[in-house]
């Protein structure tokens, strides 16, 4: 492997992990400011009626990434344990609308796990599913409703297949399935 990319992924951890320990206040600007509450700065700009809005990925090396955000903050730095059974059933079904009227049925949504994730704010990423990424260890459900809630602080991807959904769970990076 690569010297460069190995430690890079050793390193990984460490830079996210201001984020399992998130306390993005809104009433103190010092922490508001930091980066990994930049998604909690930009859900205060939008109307607290709007359930969820979308975001292109500002990642320059992510062209083809959007995002779904609740407009809501949740507590804790993986929003969708927190959220209600109805909320991550219309975030689901937020994210794939979105998904399908860009990628049509190549569409994949993903969120990082605990160790990897660099902002707090609840989100999924939106975008295109990398062909030969498919693996055997998925469950199928029949649509977003059924879509479990991340477990154990993992992440979790989902993508169509023959007119359900198959659920990838239990890893830390998942949005690496999407074309950048």
């Amino acid at each position: 492997m690569n010297r460069v990319l190995a430690a890079a992924l050793l390193l990984l951890p460490y830079c996210a992990a201001e984020t399992r320990t998130c306390d993005c206040s809104l009433s103190d600007p010092a922490k508001i400011e930091t980066r990994q509450c930049s998604l909690c700065r930009e859900a205060e700009k939008h109307p607290p009626e709007q359930a969820f809005f979308y975001l292109k990925d500002v990642n320059p090396r992510k062209p083809n990434r959007w995002l779904v955000l609740p407009r809501a903050h949740f507590d804790g730095p993986d929003g969708l344990r927190s959220m209600t059974q109805a909320h991550r059933t219309a975030l689901w079904t937020a994210a794939i609308a979105k998904a399908q009227e860009l990628w049509g049925d190549q569409w994949a949504v993903a969120i990082n796990g605990d160790e990897v994730r660099t902002q707090c704010h609840a989100h999924v990423h939106i975008g295109k599913l990398l062909q030969g990424v498919e693996i055997p260890n998925f469950v199928l459900v029949d649509g977003p409703a059924a879509i479990p809630a991340p477990r154990d602080g993992t992440g979790l991807w989902v993508h169509p297949v023959n007119g359900k959904l198959h659920v990838h769970q239990g890893e830390q990076i998942t949005e690496t399935v999407l074309l950048r």
